[in-house]
């Protein structure tokens, strides 16, 4: 899609910073765009209607993302958004000013 000029996104968590760099050397310059949707741990637990990390730090999920197994934050992510300051509005607007920038 991308070789057809086509934006495309994709929404993930991906906590390891070498398959990150995989999917970046995937492409020419410019065209992987990394996006961190950031938030402190205790805030993205409070999010969480899932009860997914209560049920890790009581063990039953062993290997959850920030819990069992690491996160490790980009480095330098292209666009930083700081989900504890910015509501969703706000950070769907400055993606898609910083996209329509480019």
């Amino acid at each position: 899609m991308v070789d057809a000029g086509v934006t495309v996104i994709a929404s993930l968590i991906s906590p390891f910073r070498a398959d990150r760099d995989a999917a970046r050397e995937l492409f020419d310059d410019g065209q992987f765009f990394e996006v961190h949707v950031d938030a402190p741990l205790a805030v993205v637990e409070s999010r969480d209607v899932k009860g997914l990390y209560k049920k890790a730090r009581e063990g039953s999920l062993p290997l959850f993302t920030g819990i069992g197994s690491p996160y490790e934050s980009p480095l330098n992510p292209e666009l930083r958004l700081n989900t504890a300051e910015l509501g969703p509005s706000e950070a769907l607007q400055q993606l898609l000013m910083v996209l329509d920038a480019r």
